[in-house]
């Protein structure tokens, strides 16, 4: 069901699909893997999701499952939310079937006092079948990028029709140096938390602001993160950044 989180940018998650599988560094550390596997015992909503890993780290199994039971719980919710589209999966996963991406985005369509946020680290799946998709101005479309590797993320992400386009720089790995804001409305940054987590090095985060007030482009810095994220807070410079895109963006 929907539910109420402690991500800073959303106000709740939505997960009609459940299970991943690693593609890139930036999963390396995975909250959804560790809170799966926390659900995945026998009868659990993430049973058969996950599996132990090498080192006994909770790691995706690689099977993805659709939960079409939950598939109409944002129409259930009357008052107008900010909704994260699966936060412990990826719509875009190859094993997630057309049909059901088109059943998730007439939801959202029909769902338009809502504005949902999709994230992905797929968006070259995204645009195979941007085509075969409404795309409503309540529709925020974005891409996990963690480090200047994966910055193909980003171009792809251009060529699809979403009203918003936003960025995750987390948990942000290395510099992006000159990032080219064309055609993005949103720029999210943060570092890496729980166990084992990489350090973020504050000028990355510097550059990355820069970059956006030179660009004029909304700009929200998550937290520091690292094995206590609480007690490293979310202060960049003296101050917290909390921009969102201009609504009227996406209702043009």
């Amino acid at each position: 069901m929907a539910t109420a989180t402690s991500i800073e940018w959303t106000e709740i998650t939505w997960n009609p699909v459940r299970g991943c599988s690693r593609v890139s560094p930036g999963c390396e550390h995975c909250y959804a893997e560790r809170m799966a596997h926390r659900f995945s015992g026998p009868g659990r909503p993430y049973e058969g999701l996950t599996r132990i890993g090498k080192r006994g780290e909770p790691r995706w199994s690689g099977k993805v499952v659709t939960a079409s039971n939950l598939l109409e719980e944002p129409l259930r919710i009357r008052q107008p939310r900010m909704v994260f589209v699966n936060s412990m999966s990826d719509l875009f996963h190859d094993k997630v079937p057309l049909k059901y991406i088109q059943q998730v985005f007439a939801v959202m369509q029909q769902a338009d006092w809502h504005s949902f946020q999709v994230l992905t680290k797929r968006p070259e799946r995204c645009l195979e079948i941007a085509s075969s998709l409404p795309w409503p101005h309540n529709v925020w479309l974005g891409v996990s990028i963690e480090s200047a590797e994966y910055l193909h993320r980003l171009q792809t992400l251009r060529a699809i029709p979403s009203s918003i386009r936003f960025l995750s720089l987390e948990p942000l790995l290395g510099p992006l140096r000159t990032l080219n804001l064309s055609s993005i409305h949103w720029v999210i940054v943060g570092g890496e938390s729980g166990p084992g987590a990489r350090k973020l090095d504050i000028s990355w985060v510097r550059e990355i602001r820069e970059s956006c007030l030179d660009q004029r482009v909304p700009f929200f810095f998550k937290q520091w993160g690292g094995t206590r994220k609480k007690a490293a807070g979310r202060v960049l410079d003296g101050r917290t950044w909390d921009e969102f895109p201009v609504q009227s963006i996406a209702a043009e």
